[in-house]
């Protein structure tokens, strides 16, 4: 197996993405907006990549958050809120947050498993640092580490109960960053004692299923190098500090905050210990480089990944009734807090 998860073209496979698929055998997929038409086409296509591998719990991931990172979308599913929404309601009432936090993902990832999406890249657990860039900004739960942390639980509880994993981002912290890392590399010179309370979400989730490193440079711990590609940062710090021993995967290989070419990237994170690299761009030529650099997944990497999709239970029928009951006991949470949460609207609407 390639330790290695890649994007898709479109809403099906091409000829040449089915044989790449077919010989490479990659751990798993990830979904954009450009594969997702309506219910049928996505379950369809879901369905084509686990007859390629013949297992039923192969990774299908999305980044469906809500707000603005949001890859299935109305009108065919619902219009999710973002993460702060649940963060305004933590200062009214904590309880109802959690709870409001929780039966949205539970019904969000009905949506997921009814098509055959195995793994949602969510919660955003980091945490929210006032004057930095705002590439996280309304996708954080908070600006405190306990609250963020309590919100996230909140989410994977409610993924898993509809048969999601999910995977807790951006490994050790993207919120106090300066800039965008799809687009340069980020610079944090904050001290251990600043970098404590970012770690402390992920700490408090190191149970997590999966989680996601941030493309950024801490020079406290590694002066050299990204968080995604530095030795130091993955074992002392993810794996040693936070105690997270589940499938790490990096973000997206082809952000500008990484230098070189695709399939140098792609070693330098595997030598750097992420279990799986993320191609995420669906070219073949960039697919078939980093097939051609990499070794196959490791021991440890193949039972990390087992142990993130052992819960998992794609597809799924979904249970209208019950996702309708879980819509409506957070909208009547969220209404606690008033009717200005996320994009402004009246936060009945965010049912379709």
């Amino acid at each position: 197996m390639l330790p290695a998860i890649f994007g898709l073209s479109g809403h099906t496979m091409t000829a040449d993405e089915r044989a790449f698929f077919r010989d490479a055998d990659p751990a798993g997929y990830i979904l954009f907006a450009r594969n997702v038409a309506d219910r049928e086409q996505l379950r369809a296509l879901t369905d084509d990549l686990r007859s390629i591998h013949g297992r039923d719990r192969l990774l299908i991931s999305i980044d469906q958050e809500g707000g603005r990172v949001a890859r299935m979308k109305p009108p065919e599913w619902s219009r999710y809120p973002a993460g702060e929404a649940f963060a305004r309601l933590w200062q009214l009432a904590p309880a109802s947050a959690i709870e409001a936090a929780r039966v949205h993902a539970q019904a969000l990832g009905m949506d997921l498993a009814e098509v055959g999406i195995s793994m949602d890249c969510w919660p955003c657990v980091d945490v929210r640092v006032p004057g930095a860039h705002d590439v996280i900004g309304d996708r954080a739960l908070g600006e405190e580490p306990r609250q963020v942390a309590a919100l996230g639980r909140a989410i994977l509880e409610g993924l898993a109960l509809a048969g999601v994993a999910g995977c807790v981002k951006h490994m050790p912290g993207h919120g106090r960053a300066g800039a965008d890392s799809h687009k340069a590399l980020p610079r944090v010179d904050a001290d251990e004692a600043a970098l404590a309370q970012d770690l402390a979400p992920f700490r408090a989730l190191k149970g997590a299923p999966a989680a996601m490193t941030g493309h950024i440079l801490f020079p406290v711990w590694d002066a050299e190098r990204p968080a995604t590609v530095s030795p130091t940062i993955i074992q002392t710090i993810i794996r040693d500090n936070i105690g997270f021993d589940g499938l790490l995967m990096t973000d997206d290989l082809d952000m500008k905050a990484l230098s070189g070419t695709i399939a140098e990237k792609a070693s330098a994170s595997l030598a750097a210990g992420c279990d799986v690299v993320l191609n995420c761009w669906g070219t073949i030529a960039d697919m078939q480089s980093i097939a051609a650099a990499v070794p196959g997944i490791t021991a440890q990497g193949a039972a990390r990944l087992e142990r993130a999709l052992a819960e998992t239970r794609v597809p799924q029928a979904l249970d209208g009734a019950l996702q309708a009951e879980l819509w409506a006991k957070r909208d009547a949470l969220l209404a606690l807090a008033g009717a200005d949460l996320a994009s402004g609207a009246d936060p009945t609407a965010y049912r379709v």
